[in-house]
């Protein structure tokens, strides 16, 4: 099984669509099993898809429209497989997106659910955080995978910790079957006794730490929005897992190495 994990700073790329084109044929030649993708906006402003351009789509929020230029949905139309997908709106993004989380599958989607993670449920707010899960059979075996973009660790009014904390007793019910959560997650790696300690403290699972092969992990490696002072290398995206798994490999991509370089952060790809 093949999972990556991407935050697509959506509509925000200079050279959008090209990128856009340049993900699709990289998808194209790895053929992930799963997709998760963050910041995937759409104008809030756009007229709504039709029916006909929504066959593979489930939807997980019954009130969420999907727009014409949905990242997702214009991406999707590049993909030479089918691919069943969810996509849920958490706030506006860059004052004129509805900013958003989505999930691709191969196999077809048998329930999803999304759900606040935050405390605050203020639209116009970029603290306002949900996450949006999918389960799909794998090799027979219903599986979740849940997508999530959360804030910092110090943010004085959403930090991590909390809405962490929420994040656990949303999964509960989904424990009883194997469950991958993976996204941005605003949390450095090697920072001791914050977010990323938390998250191991609880049970979880990192991916990259038991993988049998393994590169730096870096995925924001300059200054970006929400880490405008960074000079330094930032392992901040990751795939978790609630039950012992131990991948064959984890590899940045789309960093210039490993595909083009499509979004200010770079994916992470995980083979199990």
């Amino acid at each position: 099984m093949k999972i990556l994990t991407l935050n697509t700073h959506a509509w925000a790329e200079e050279d959008q669509l090209n990128k856009i084109s340049q993900l699709a044929d990289f998808i194209n030649a790895h053929q992930f099993d799963v997709i998760s993708m963050q910041e995937v906006n759409q104008s809030i402003e756009e007229s709504a898809l039709s029916a006909e351009h929504l066959q593979h789509f489930i939807s997980t929020d019954p009130d969420a429209v999907i727009k014409k230029d949905n990242y997702a949905h214009v991406l999707l139309t590049q993909l030479t497989d089918t691919y069943y997908w969810t996509w849920v709106p958490t706030h506006v993004g860059f004052s004129k997106y509805d900013e958003g989380l989505a999930i691709l599958s191969r196999t077809p989607i048998t329930a999803s659910f999304e759900e606040y993670v935050s405390h605050m449920r203020d639209y116009s707010n970029y603290r306002t955080r949900k996450i949006v899960g999918i389960q799909t059979a794998v090799e027979g075996e219903a599986t979740w995978f849940v997508n999530g973009h959360y804030n910092w660790w110090d943010d004085e009014q959403e930090p991590f910790k909390g809405q962490w904390e929420l994040t656990e007793s949303k999964l509960a019910p989904y424990l009883n079957q194997p469950l991958f959560i993976m996204g941005d997650f605003n949390n450095v790696a090697e920072v001791r006794g914050e977010g990323y300690d938390y998250i191991i403290s609880q049970g979880w699972n990192d991916l990259y730490t038991t993988a049998e092969q393994k590169d730096d992990g870096a995925t924001v490696v300059k200054a970006i929005a929400g880490w405008a002072d960074n000079k330094r290398d930032l392992r901040i995206d990751y795939i978790f897992s609630k039950h012992p798994v131990q991948a064959k490999s984890s590899t940045v991509v789309l960093n210039g190495k490993n595909g083009p370089v499509v979004s200010d952060h770079y994916g992470v790809a995980v083979e199990i």
